[in-house]
């Protein structure tokens, strides 16, 4: 997801659950493999290893699951992203509001608690 923060190009990684809640929220100035890496590491490694792992088709993915040896549970294809897709509706209703983000902390922060909010109420998805 693309979040501008005082003019430049930020990118809002997401890890959605089988159920649409969102488990894992990472900024990041790039959209590289080494961004890919870091943000599947770190949710991997706090959620454990998954059995499928969806995402859109952008290359990085692929290179970073290659190097972590899960490129095998990588599935991508039409629609099967909507679920990660469709959490970033609510999010982008409430920047709007806030007209943008100043700085790449507070985008960190409103994400992860927004998250978390959005998954208690029970309105993951839309």
């Amino acid at each position: 997801m693309f979040v501008k923060i005082n003019g430049e190009t930020h990118y809002l990684w997401h890890a959605v659950d089988h159920e649409g809640e969102v488990l894992e929220s990472f900024v990041t100035k790039t959209r590289d493999k080494k961004a890919a890496l870091k943000f599947i590491r770190k949710s991997l490694k706090r959620h454990g290893p998954a059995d499928e792992i969806v995402t859109d088709k952008l290359r990085s993915y692929g290179a970073a699951l290659r190097e972590l040896g899960a490129a095998d549970r990588q599935t991508t294809g039409r629609r099967k992203n909507n679920r990660a897709e469709n959490s970033h509706l609510p999010f982008r209703r409430r920047e709007r509001a806030m007209l943008h983000f100043r700085r790449m902390r507070s985008l960190q922060k409103f994400a992860a608690v927004h998250a978390s909010v959005l998954n208690r109420a029970g309105f993951a998805g839309g």
